[in-house]
């Protein structure tokens, strides 16, 4: 099985982006949109009740959103978006997701202010139901967050009255009798535990029926108030019936649960994975101090015998494999293949213990559910994707395949040659898997033994250095019974591509042919205006179509051959121009160059300095002194 981060900023995958493509894949359903520009920086982030009608209007003519974000949709190259369950969830989460990137285009308050909680203060001994705009790490519980603040002091209000908890600072049970018992307790909304009135195991009670409230059981106060809204008007009371009709209302608003912020404070990765019979998205949703801050997807190829387990189990292995962050917990839709053991990896990776937990209820397992949701979104959408991808990379190697008769090609090296006029000439070796580049195994050649600009002598010389290499390697790791991946030049290509025609494949064949290696050579012929237009293989020119993806494929190897031996030959270029006169100093180097100039500033300075100066200079010994001493004074010591 072969995993595949879905991510849009890989090289050429913006050009792959199709606005009016990806707008008719956008559901009617509520969730969270997010603007990329064409260097794929979130530009702005924003929430819709219908995210294919929300996201449509951005790209309508008719539709005015003002000058900004006019400015904003001309620099849109991509976008994505994350489907939530209720339009709340999607309002908070914008707000997570906005004070975690921050975007250019989206208003930023100055004052930070977040979405309020209710707090219940169970560290105090007669606890008490109060308003928070934020999550502290104390003994208190959370409930949030939620988005009218008016409905929250009002709930709260009707909590206390219900269950006639206190509303005081004072410190009890320290401060009991101090003072007389406030209004509350003279008009029955407070049992006054500050007078002893009430027991600690009975006060208690009340604040349970209150956390019960909070933690779902809204069924009797809404059917209390209901009743009572309906009582007021039957009796013309209706100054009454409104109250009633504001206070369930507001009770409404507290009761609709949203999953994308948890009281725990926690970090924590929800993982779901979506699968038909050959491909899978695995759905990651990024949770840091209890906040939903972010998601990533990744395509995953799977084989016939492939479990769930299976699939789930590389993909967590691989995917923690590659990030320095591990989370406390990891939510998983069902068992993985040998849960103890990976567990133990990553908490060893993560140097305290990682919890792998399948949840079967809460709020957690409605996470992941909504992480399942947004994977089967992306698997069942980005089908056409998937196979254009395919096609530009897995096809594209067919074709050349077929092109030139060799089956099963999936590793491609190409080799090139930079100079200007034999000045620090080097050589290129890039690598192609899968029609895709692997940047892992590119190699970097400095040329020892040409001199002036020799393109044949200078490949020979890249191309043996890098096969001797190669071959040494694989002795190595075979006296040592090592696999080939902990070599670095020990994996040989399937298929050899030269940059030129007759010339450079031969001589790549005599370099094999030296080597005793059986390698197939083709050369990436070109025209009078530098074009490709074929390949030479087994001594014949073949003509490729111009509008295959074969022919795509073959340019950019071509071009990205050229383009890494430019960028190394420019890298040495700019390297031989800071020149100091400190380096043609015998046993000056780098660490003692930088020494000298911290300490004297100038070569001046360094010039009248004496002897004992310079020796007394940072990383400096008495021959090296001697040595800048000399250098500087030959004239007149002789």
């Amino acid at each position: 099985m072969t995993i595949q981060p879905c991510i849009v900023n890989h090289e050429n995958e913006e050009k792959m982006f199709n606005i009016a493509e990806e707008l008719k894949k956008l559901p009617d359903q509520p969730g969270v949109y997010i603007m990329h520009d064409s260097k794929d920086a979130i530009i702005y982030i924003g929430k819709a009740v219908s995210l294919t009608k929300r996201v449509h209007q951005y790209f309508q003519a008719s539709h005015d959103e003002g000058i900004k974000k006019a400015q904003m949709v001309k620099q849109i190259a991509r976008f994505e978006y994350i489907v939530t369950d209720s339009e709340l969830e999607a309002l908070v989460l914008e707000c997570n997701l906005i004070k975690e990137h921050r975007p250019k285009y989206n208003t930023m308050l100055r004052d930070d202010k977040t979405y309020p909680y209710i707090r219940v203060t169970l560290g105090e001994d007669f606890p008490r139901v109060l308003f928070s705009r934020q999550q502290k790490k104390d003994k208190s519980s959370y409930f949030g967050p939620y988005t009218s603040a008016g409905a929250v002091k009002d709930t709260i209000e009707l909590m206390n009255k219900l269950y006639q908890l206190r509303t005081c600072n004072r410190s009890l049970p320290r401060d009991t009798g101090k003072e007389r018992p406030c209004l509350n307790y003279h008009i029955h909304q407070c049992m006054a535990p500050c007078q002893g009135y009430i027991s600690k195991e009975e006060y208690c009670k009340r604040v349970d029926g209150a956390l019960e409230f909070l933690n779902g059981n809204y069924a009797p106060i809404l059917k209390s108030l209901e009743e009572k809204m309906l009582d007021a008007s039957d009796k013309m009371e209706f100054e009454k019936a409104i109250e009633y009709r504001e206070l369930l209302g507001s009770v409404k608003q507290i009761a609709q649960k949203q999953k994308i912020t948890h009281n725990d404070g926690e970090d924590k990765d929800i993982i779901a994975m979506a699968a038909d019979d050959r491909d899978a998205v695995v759905q990651v949703f990024f949770v840091r101090d209890g906040k939903l801050i972010g998601r990533d997807h990744f395509y995953v190829r799977i084989g016939n015998d492939d479990t769930r387990a299976q699939i789930l189990t590389t993909f967590i292995k691989q995917f923690y494999a590659g990030t320095p962050m591990i989370p406390k917990e990891i939510m998983l839709p069902q068992e993985i293949e040998d849960p103890e053991v990976v567990g133990e990896w990553l908490s060893a990776r993560r140097g305290s213990k990682v919890y792998l937990r399948v949840p079967q209820k809460g709020m957690k397992e409605k996470l992941v559910e909504l992480a399942y949701k947004n994977a089967l979104l992306v698997l069942s959408q980005d089908k056409e994707k998937l196979k254009r991808e395919e096609g530009r990379t897995i096809g594209a190697m067919k074709e050349i395949s077929e092109l030139i008769g060799l089956k099963d090609i999936s590793r491609v090296e190409a080799y090139d040659i930079s100079n200007i006029s034999g000045f620090e000439s080097v050589g290129s070796m890039i690598v192609y898997e899968k029609g895709k580049p692997k940047r892992s195994d590119y190699r970097k050649f400095k040329l020892r033994t040409v001199t002036g600009p020799d393109d044949y002598a200078s490949m020979y010389e890249v191309l043996t250095r890098r096969f001797t290499h190669g071959m040494q390697e694989q002795e190595e790791l075979e006296e040592k019974d090592l696999s080939e991946e902990y070599g670095s030049f020990t994996r040989f290509p399937d298929l050899i591509m030269m940059d030129g025609g007759r010339g450079q494949v031969n001589i790549a064949l005599k370099v094999l042919s030296e080597l005793g290696l059986s390698i197939p050579v083709c050369g990436m012929v070109k025209d009078d205006n530098h074009r490709t237009r074929g390949l030479y293989y087994n001594n014949e020119e073949i003509p490729i179509d111009r509008y295959g993806e074969g022919f795509k494929l073959i340019t950019r190897i071509q071009d990205e051959a050229h383009r890494f031996a430019i960028e190394y030959h420019r890298s040495l270029r700019s390297k031989e121009q800071v020149h100091s006169v400190l380096d043609d100093i015998p046993g000056i180097g780098p660490a003692r160059r930088k020494a000298l100039m911290r300490k004297y500033q100038s070569l001046e300075a360094i010039r009248n300095a004496t002897r004992e100066d310079l020796q007394e200079t940072e990383s400096m010994s008495p021959q090296a002194a001697e040595a800048v001493y000399l250098f500087f004074h030959k004239e007149a010591e002789a």
